[in-house]
């Protein structure tokens, strides 16, 4: 399986840049937890290309703004790991310090305020899913 099927790529899409995916991490070890993923199918982080950097740049201070206003998270984690997926991209993980209600769900940050815990994942019905990908789309389209 490819990289962009196991993110469920076109499906957890929610903003294309210019350089990059901006995806909903389906698996979310804490509320909002993301991917941001090259476009241009790079394996190493020496191959980006010098815009890929600029993009980056300005992405990272929206997903920033858009995470700590709509969740209030505490801080964010950004995880490049290229292990079993081998494009260049990183796991962006909010944390948060208590737990965090989404849509009457209540949704834990289990690794706080360690590393996070990226083997255990709040487990969240497709719907709820559905609404945190709506919602996202929209803050990142209104941003």
């Amino acid at each position: 399986m490819d990289t962009f099927s196991k993110f469920n790529f076109p499906d957890s899409l929610i903003k294309e840049y210019e350089n990059w995916y901006l995806l909903l991490r389906f698996k979310q070890p804490t509320l909002g937890s993301l991917i941001l993923i090259t476009k241009h199918g790079e394996t190493q982080y020496s191959e980006m290309e010098e815009d890929s950097f600029i993009d980056f740049s300005k992405i990272v201070k929206e997903i920033e703004s858009v995470l700590k206003s709509k969740f209030k998270c505490q801080k964010i984690n950004y995880l490049m790991l290229m292990m079993d997926d081998p494009e260049v991209h990183y796991h962006i993980i909010p944390r948060y310090s208590e737990s965090v209600l989404f849509h009457n769900i209540l949704f834990e940050d289990y690794g706080w305020p360690a590393m996070p815990a990226l083997n255990k994942t709040n487990d969240i019905q497709i719907s709820i899913e559905k609404k945190l990908l709506e919602e996202l789309i929209y803050f990142f389209k209104n941003k």
